[in-house]
Parts: structure tokens; C-alpha cells; sequence
């Protein structure tokens, strides 16, 4: 029975570690993008049942991109998170922007086409990829 109480414990407090280290704010870097803050909520929800054609959507701490954008494209982020996210190329140079909770912000899609992963940097579990053609 005290073998069950200390796994169970051990177990409530990983998960406790887990959730802590999802929800932490954790450090921002500058935005190479603009950022503002979103219309409202009601445009939030409206954004994601009818997103553009070239729009991520950051929600439930999930990327949702477009199937494909023109090269040289302006995309736009929409976070409807409270945390902050990046959407930051997996090769370091294609793009890198910071979207604040509940922000929108815009980044040029690479000029060449092809498919290019990326990442939140603050958020390891969370990535995506961009297909630009």
C-alpha cells in the first residue's frame, strides 16, 4: 500500500511539473514581425472557422497552417493563446517572428519554394511546416 502512495504522488507531481512547465511565460525574444493585439475574441473564433489562405493559427498551444503559401508571401500569425509563442524556421534564417498572447503578427514567406519546418522556440513540443509553392 505505501508502494501505491509514493507512485501515485511521484506521478501527481510529474504531471504537476509537466503543466508548470507548459503554462510557464518562460523568456521572450524580439520579433523580427509586427505584433498588435487581436480585434476580439469574436474575431478570433471567426478567424479560425474561415482562416486565409496564407494565416497560421496558434491555438491549444497547436499550429494550424495553410496547406501552402506563394513564395514571398505576407503571412500572418494569429495566437490566440495566452502565451507567447515564436514560429521560428527549423534552419534558423527562413523566418522568425514572436506573437504575444492574443496578438496577430506578419512574416515574409521564404522567396524560393520548398518546405520549411518550423518550431515555437519556447514550446518544444509544438511544431508544424510551411510549404511554400
Amino acid at each position: 500500500m505505501k508502494t501505491y502512495r509514493t507512485a501515485m504522488i511521484a506521478t501527481a507531481a510529474a504531471i504537476l511539473l509537466l503543466v508548470a512547465g507548459c503554462s510557464s511565460g518562460g523568456a521572450t525574444s524580439p520579433s523580427s514581425g509586427t505584433s498588435q493585439p487581436a480585434a476580439s475574441a469574436s474575431a478570433s473564433a471567426s478567424a479560425s472557422a474561415s482562416a486565409s489562405a496564407d494565416a497560421i493559427l496558434i491555438k491549444d498551444f497547436t499550429f494550424m497552417a495553410p496547406a501552402s503559401v506563394a513564395p514571398g508571401a505576407t503571412v500572418t500569425v494569429t495566437n490566440t493563446d495566452s502565451q507567447a509563442h515564436t514560429v521560428t524556421s527549423d534552419d534558423g534564417t527562413s523566418f522568425d517572428v514572436t506573437i504575444q498572447g492574443g496578438a496577430t503578427a506578419t512574416f515574409t514567406a521564404p522567396s524560393t519554394p520548398g518546405s520549411f519546418a518550423f518550431h515555437c522556440t519556447f514550446h518544444r513540443n509544438m511544431h508544424a511546416t510551411l510549404v511554400v509553392k
